[in-house]
């Protein structure tokens, strides 16, 4: 028997203005938010080279990191959390 989807993972949400500059607007399910995070993480090579956990935020993203330079990926995930709804 296949495992269930967590349908609260699922679940469309509402995306800050902060959060829809960087992601596109929503509502969309947080697994679709980090997917299209670390989509934009990649294009614009906001990866730490050395650590490779760290995401050094550009403009844009210090706005959804709460004015944060440097995040690690699994303070990201709780950052991003305070911009749905």
């Amino acid at each position: 028997m296949p495992a269930k989807a967590n349908s609260a993972f699922m679940k469309p949400m509402t995306i800050s203005a902060d959060l829809a500059a960087v992601v596109g607007k929503g509502p969309m399910p947080r697994s679709e938010v980090v997917k299209a995070l670390w989509v934009y993480i990649k294009k614009h090579n906001l990866q730490d080279p050395k650590n490779k956990r760290n995401i050094n935020a550009d403009e844009a993203l210090k706005k959804v990191f709460g004015g944060k330079a440097v995040v690690n990926m699994f303070e990201m995930t709780k950052l991003v959390s305070k911009h749905l709804s």
